[in-house]
């Protein structure tokens, strides 16, 4: 265990660094939209942080602790628990355009499931099992860009695009992920489409998936707010 901790805070070190040395993506906004207003009275803080006073800065304020503790994936009903470590966990990460999380996968099908990420690239390396792991292009091609992942693996997903990883391993899994962003933000396909609040009408979605308008209604109260 003490190898894997220490390969953890390699990755984690070299990922940031690497990200770090590039471009990151984090000066356009971070939150979905932005409204202009003529009167500042009114308006909100773009990045949604103040900034503290150099001053009154301390080693906390760049400090996270736990990712080593294993989280409790059984009660959840895709079998994975994502856990944050961004600019809500570390305040010093404000304006670096870096972050880090922790994904636990349950055994025999452990998932977390398609999603994008608006605001980042994200690279992981698997701790421990086996992930299958793939993105998904944009139209026109769509094409699905996949592998199966062992320990010490590497795989990137391009920002904005579609992608999953899902454990085909009998033991349990963990990775850890690097994201270009403070603040990614994160879209699961099935809660936004199936889940959103208010609900989207029916009928927009049988037409767009092709299913029953039964269909499209259990899966609403599958994913509906009240579920979530």
């Amino acid at each position: 265990m003490q190898g894997n901790c220490n390969f953890l805070s390699a990755f984690a070190l070299l990922a940031l660094a690497s990200i770090l040395g590039s471009s990151a993506y984090d000066p356009s906004p971070l939150q979905d939209i932005c409204v202009a207003i003529n009167d500042p009275k009114n308006g909100i803080f773009v990045n949604g942080k103040f900034c503290k006073d150099p001053k009154f800065v301390t080693a906390d304020d760049f400090f996270f602790s736990g990712l080593n503790t294993p989280r409790d994936t059984a009660n959840n009903p895709v079998g994975s628990v994502v856990t944050t470590v961004n600019v809500e966990q570390i305040p010093g990460l404000n304006t670096l355009g870096v972050s880090l999380v922790r994904i636990d996968y349950a055994p025999y099908g452990g998932l977390n499931p398609p999603h994008t990420h608006p605001r980042a690239t994200e690279i992981l390396v698997v701790l421990e099992g086996t992930l299958y792991v793939g993105f998904v292009t944009s139209n026109p091609d769509n094409r699905l860009v996949s592998k199966v992942l062992y320990p010490g693996d590497v795989f990137v997903f391009p920002i904005g695009l579609i992608h999953f990883q899902l454990n085909v391993g009998k033991t349990n899994a963990i990775a850890f992920a690097g994201l270009s962003s403070q603040n990614p933000g994160v879209i699961t396909i099935a809660n936004a489409v199936f889940g959103s609040n208010p609900p989207i009408n029916p009928d927009v979605l049988t037409r767009a998936f092709q299913l029953d308008n039964n269909v499209v209604k259990y899966l609403q109260t599958r994913f509906g707010w009240k579920n979530n």
